[in-house]
């Protein structure tokens, strides 16, 4: 069974390995398949682009994925990168939990 990823789209990421270390930025893509997701400006890449009906061509910069491990969530509240938990509310519902200070983590 594959493990479930503690990121969603649109949380705020900090970068905690490689060569952009210490950058913060926002998940626009999450792929479970591969653990991997793409993050807002962090680990660009040039690509040639053949020219298209859709456009032009040349040398574009994007954003290339990154390895779930290598980033951790960042608390609101703490302001600080943190492991997240997970909690089972009295209806039924899951919610991630901040590791600490124990709020939630909003999505």
């Amino acid at each position: 069974m594959k493990a479930k990823l503690n990121v969603k789209k649109n949380d705020r990421v900090m970068v905690i390995a490689g060569r952009e270390k210490g950058k913060i930025g926002k998940v626009l893509r999450v792929i479970p398949e591969k653990d991997r997701l793409v993050v807002e400006k962090i680990n660009m890449v040039k690509r040639h682009q053949r020219p298209n009906q859709a456009g032009q061509g040349g040398i574009i910069e994007k954003e290339a994925p990154l390895h779930a491990s290598n980033v951790m969530v960042m608390c609101d509240r703490c302001s600080k990168p943190v492991r997240v938990g997970r909690k089972i509310l009295e209806d039924g519902s899951h919610v991630r939990l901040c590791k600490k200070c124990g709020e939630q983590i909003e999505n």
